[in-house]
């Protein structure tokens, strides 16, 4: 009888707003500020889940940012976080604006499902965390579970949050639902 593979878990991070404060378009790593808990949180949820960055980044499409300003951004995260004990499997970006319709933009799946292919995961047991609707909508539609953080933009969109969504002051307090 043939063993069947166990599927991995993960957890999809919104950037700006969830990991890093959102302050804008960011063209530098010197405009990168994390919040206080991020490290402590990643290193909770690392210990189970493989950790993913999924961001839109519509500054590019806008030409306020290029792509490689985000790279080097996205970049610089990976390297503090990495210099912090935390590994992030992968980061995915979408540089395009919201009319375009692309398939990459959150909150269509492509990204969830590029890694879940890739790396064997299974989003039934991962997890979307993000300050915009549209981050809980992304882990939603591909069977994921969204959590919504008041951080960044968060407690701007309070009224667009469905009841049955789990909300969190932050990453910190997200990490600790999920691992509950």
């Amino acid at each position: 009888m043939a063993k069947t593979l166990k599927k991995l878990k993960a957890v999809f991070l919104d950037r700006d707003g969830t990991v890093i404060d959102d302050r804008g378009h960011l063209k530098s790593p010197d405009q990168v500020i994390f919040y206080p808990f991020t490290f402590e949180a990643l290193k909770l949820l690392q210990k189970d889940f493989l950790l993913f960055i999924v961001t839109n980044q519509s500054g590019i499409a806008k030409g306020l940012i290029g792509k490689e300003d985000v790279e080097k951004v996205n970049q610089h995260v990976l390297d503090v976080l990495g210099d912090n004990g935390i590994k992030i499997t992968e980061v995915y970006y979408c540089p395009h604006n919201r009319e375009d319709d692309c398939k990459c933009i959150k909150p269509k799946t492509y990204f969830l499902e590029k890694a879940s292919e890739k790396y064997g995961i299974d989003l039934a047991e991962s997890f979307v965390i993000g300050d915009h609707p549209h981050d809980v909508e992304f882990g939603m539609n591909a069977g994921a579970t969204g959590i919504f953080v008041l951080t960044g933009h968060g407690s701007g969109h309070l009224d667009e949050v469905q009841d049955d969504w789990p909300v969190a002051a932050n990453l910190l307090e997200a990490a600790r639902m999920i691992l509950k």
